[in-house]
């Protein structure tokens, strides 16, 4: 299966549960299984070229320019978090089937998921850094929702919200950091920057790009001093607790440790700082888990205390290190996602995780108890067990590891986190399910159905089979091993096994083992120890410091961002007016080598105008009518500019613009008073005048710059120009651009326009069904109006050239591509035309004759540029590039048949639609506010209008 597809089909999938809910908890369950089963399956269909050491790869550009191409890569790493990600994610959605109660919405939490499950997929399958950031971050931003989807608790919205605090800024550094390694090699594809170690680490910005990375690597992975986030995350559903500690986001910075481990580490720097993270949050975490009474935090704090083991690892930099870490990454997938949904199966049958109310469950919950024992003795590193081979291998490795020129400090506290491992875990053992039965149970516990405890269950096959038998999972840890490696060193052939000899190894481990023994029998006196000694609250921490730079935000914002429009505008003109001034002074300019054209009579009487119109605006603004037909005068001078430049487009464009936008404006008066009122005093008007007048003639000096001397770049317009006809099969350069070489802008473009007059549409909507209903209904016109609210002549005239205006249009709609005009222009002439029908007729008579929603004719033009633009990949070309061809229908001439023409459709429907839409919402709070007495009344037959509608009080002329 195509790697796209593996990555697109959990984001395909999102868009099932929400509808497939509606058929029942049953099915929509199941369709979430069965799109990560497919992924899972399509992903297994790799694994022999994987096995056979290749290395798949797929993708094409994108922003070549930027470097961002969608490229992906599958090898022995990839496939291994990958098949951990959606194999997981098929027992965690089975499970949460029946863990998840009648008043969850199961929809909503299935679309989270797949939407996590694909982010995580991308991330372990990008080939660049730039699309793995994208998924990174989409990754926060669905945990967000996974960890805040009990909306209702505060400690859920709390800890979604700090995980995304703390991941996004950790993101946020490591995109600074990426974007440094992709400028030192000249690319940003991860299978160029793999094979760049020297060039990396000997740049002096190889330092600051591996702080950056780890930053986000850190707190992705809940590395100390970031830890805090991760037991907060337990306020979200136990699936989500089990998937996100196991499998997917706290792994995703081990992932990225990993995969950037052949170009970042075996220097110093790399050395200290991860090793030294890893070492303090395996300690920190394992002391911490030993005294959380909840069942879901104490094994929080155990993920945080082997995520630093595994980070410890990775930091040592040696071949045998990455080997262990990519094992015990494995082993602690199995028995943690066990572990999580055993403690869940407890809360939900005993309705409490609390260690203290808990005990006796052994013969209550027999099943719930083997599962958790073993996958308990597994984290505690007993023989037999999967975990026990990971664990002396991280021993193994402390012991050849010397740390600030000390040879035990490693080996010591390596010992020292494994004894309160094993402690926590014999403790979760013996405090929960022995002892004996409690008659104080919040419920009667039992063990549940077997959809929810074959899931935990299954997992513990490979718990067992690998610590039994680890020779049938070495080869495969070894490939993977390779891929974190690279080619940086060989692979040291120590074979995982159970018996390794009398090494130091075995006696740290047998040490482990009882000093965890010793630590349980004397928790009482130790618990009641570590409640009174004084410690820092990493949450309390944290809370201050965001309370800090919130503060800080405020007091910086507060002067500055107070709303008032003249002063950002201020601010803008003044700081881009210096930065000019400094740039013409300090900078070189060049004499001028092109004389100025002559002036004429036409163009000193056009600038006049334009000018007296301007200065007019600026002392007649305060009227708000005249306002408008100065700047309408302005608008109109502007395009005499461009066609005195020979600019026959532009100018179509800023007239049939400059009417749409007038009448927009108009109906927009209709509810504003006729004059502004003053509120600038003298002193800030006159401020105001001289920056615009800085502006002014700042602009000046910079036009008359460029038009005087030749540019030092080549211009794009000489490419425009000698492509045009050859490349897009048009002689009219500028709608070939709008339509081929900036096609995408133009698709971008057309969107915007859309959700603009959506926006329109619904702040409409809300006006006129809410409060302000009353209001306009209840609104008295100023002075009288005419009794003619529809003149004959109008009408008549409008109707007459209404077809007129259909045909002008099609005639610039067909000529666009080789001739002025285009899709843009013929939409907004045809706007003007339908808006005529709406002025001269009334609203009710124009709407009534609507015979297609302005909302889908914006859809159906978005729809078709868009399908055009997709009909280039089926022929192997990029979005949106149009081809041409010439054809001849006897008894015709010639002609062009172009895909551009469709796409200009398109466009030509979103404005029609998108303008049409935004004079129809101001018409009808127009109609709103002016209520007459005959709506309908005209000299012309009225008889042919629709009568009006009962039920509509405006209608009637009431209120």
């Amino acid at each position: 299966m195509s790697l796209f597809l593996i990555v697109a089909l959990p984001f395909l999938g999102a868009l099932l549960p929400g509808v497939m809910i509606s058929a029942g908890r049953q099915t929509c369950s199941g369709v979430t299984f069965m799109v990560t089963l497919a992924a899972f399956i399509g992903l297994l269909t790799n694994l022999p070229a994987v096995l056979a050491g290749e290395v798949v790869t797929t993708g094409f550009e994108w922003i070549p320019l930027l470097g961002l191409n969608v490229t992906l890569m599958l090898d022995g790493l990839g496939f291994f978090f990958a098949m951990l990600i959606l194999g997981i994610g098929l027992l965690i959605i089975a499970y949460a089937r029946l863990y998840l109660s009648r008043e969850d919405n199961m929809g909503e939490f299935f679309t989270y998921l797949l939407l996590f499950q694909g982010a995580m997929v991308g991330i372990v399958l990008s080939d660049n850094i730039l699309l793995l950031l994208i998924f990174w971050e989409l990754t926060s931003l669905s945990s967000f929702l996974l960890i805040g989807y009990w909306k209702h608790l505060p400690e859920g919205r709390q800890g979604a919200r700090m995980a995304l605090a703390v991941t996004g800024m950790g993101g946020l550094a490591m995109i600074g950091g990426m974007l440094i390694l992709g400028q030192i090699v000249g690319s940003y594809d991860l299978s160029v920057i793999l094979q760049n170690r020297e060039l990396i680490q000997a740049d002096p910005l190889y330092v600051p790009a591996l702080i950056l990375i780890l930053l986000g690597c850190f707190t992705k992975s809940a590395q100390f001093p970031f830890h805090f986030w991760l037991p907060h995350a337990m306020a979200a559903p136990t699936p989500v607790s089990a998937y996100l500690h196991s499998a997917t986001m706290v792994k995703a910075g081990i992932f990225l440790m990993a995969r950037m481990w052949p170009v970042l580490s075996g220097t110093p720097e790399w050395f200290v700082i991860v090793t030294t993270a890893g070492l303090i949050t395996m300690v920190l975490g394992a002391i911490i888990a030993l005294f959380k009474h909840d069942l879901k935090a104490l094994l929080a704090f155990s993920t945080v205390s082997h995520l630093g083991l595994i980070t410890m690892l990775l930091g040592t930099g040696t071949a045998f290190g990455a080997m262990a870490a990519v094992f015990h990454i494995l082993n602690h997938a199995t028995f943690k996602a066990a572990l999580f949904m055993s403690a869940g199966i407890i809360d939900h049958e005993a309705h409490t995780r609390d260690i203290r109310r808990l005990g006796g469950l052994r013969t209550l919950m027999p099943i719930t108890f083997v599962i958790a024992t073993l996958a308990s003795l597994s984290m505690a590193g007993i023989p037999f067990f999967n975990g026990f081979l990971s664990k002396e291998m991280m021993l193994e490795e402390a012991t050849h590891t010397v740390l600030f020129g000390t040879w035990w400090l490693v080996p010591a506290l390596a010992t020292f986190g494994s004894v309160f491992s094993a402690a926590y875990c014999f403790r979760l053992i013996g405090h929960t399910f022995l002892g004996p039965v409690r008659d104080d149970y919040p419920h009667k516990p039992h063990d549940p159905p077997a959809g929810m405890w074959l899931p935990p269950a299954l997992l513990m096959i490979p718990v067992i089979v690998i610590g039994v038998a680890p020779f049938l999972v070495q080869d495969f840890v070894f490939l993977v091993a390779k891929s974190v490696i690279g080619g940086v060193e060989k692979l040291d052939v120590k074979y995982i096994k159970i018996w390794h000899g009398l090494v130091p190894a075995l006696f740290m481990s047998i040490i482990a083992v009882i000093g965890g023994l010793i630590l349980l029998a004397l928790f009482k006196p130790l618990l009641r120890a570590w409640d009174t000694a004084p410690r820092p609250e990493a949450k309390e921490i944290f809370e201050g410091l965001i309370a800090a730079v919130v503060r800080l935000a405020r007091a910086v914002i507060a002067p500055l961002h107070d709303g008032a429009f003249t002063r950002y505008g201020a601010i803008m003109a003044v700081t881009v007016v210096a930065a000019a001034l400094h740039a013409y002074s300090t900078g070189t300019i060049g004499e001028a080598v092109r004389a100025m054209q002559p002036v004429t009579e036409v163009a000193v009487a056009g600038w006049a105008m334009l000018v007296a119109a301007a200065l007019a605006m600026v002392f007649l603004h305060r009227n708000r009518l005249l306002s408008l037909i100065l700047i309408g005068i302005v608008g109109l001078m502007v395009s005499v500019g461009f066609i005195f430049f020979s600019a026959p487009d532009l100018a179509m464009t800023q007239i049939t613009v400059e009417v749409v936008t007038i009448i927009l404006m108009l109906l927009a008066l209709n509810f504003l008073p006729n004059r502004t009122p003053i509120e600038s005093t003298v002193l800030r008007r006159t401020r105001d005048g001289a920056i615009a007048v800085a502006g002014g003639l700042a602009t000046t000096a910079l036009a008359m710059h460029y038009l005087l001397r030749e540019s030092v770049a080549q211009p794009i317009s000489e490419f425009h120009l000698a492509n045009s006809y050859k490349g897009g099969g048009g002689t009219n350069v500028v709608n070939v651009i709008l339509v081929d070489f900036r096609g995408f802008d133009t698709f971008g473009e057309i969107i915007v326009l859309g959700i603009a007059a959506l926006l329109i549409y619904a702040l409409t909507e809300t006006l006129l069904n809410g409060p302000t209903r009353a209001r306009l209904l209840n609104r008295k016109p100023d002075q009288p109006r005419a009794g003619d609210m529809h003149p004959t002549m109008m009408v008549v005239l409008t109707r007459v050239l209404m077809p007129v205006v259909m045909m002008v249009g099609f005639y610039i709609f067909l000529r666009g591509h080789n001739e002025p005009g285009g899709g843009f222009i013929a939409g907004l002439v045809v706007s003007i035309g339908v808006v005529m029908q709406y002025m001269a007729s009334g609203f009710g008579w124009a709407s009534a004759r609507l015979r297609y929603p302005y909302h889908g004719i914006i859809g159906a033009g978005v729809l078709i540029a868009g399908l055009t633009g997709i009909g280039s990949w089926f022929v192997g070309k990029p979005f949106l590039t149009s081809d041409f061809t010439y054809v001849r229908i006897p008894p015709f001439q010639e002609f062009e048949l172009a895909t551009a023409a469709l796409f200009d459709l398109g466009v030509f429907l979103a404005v029609v639609g998108a303008v049409m839409l935004s004079l129809e919402s101001f018409s009808r709070l127009a109609r709103r506010a002016h209520v007459p007495d005959t709506e309908h009344a005209m000299d012309i037959d009225p008889s042919r209008d629709d009568p009006p509608d009962p039920k509509d009080p405006v209608a009637q002329g009431g209120q």
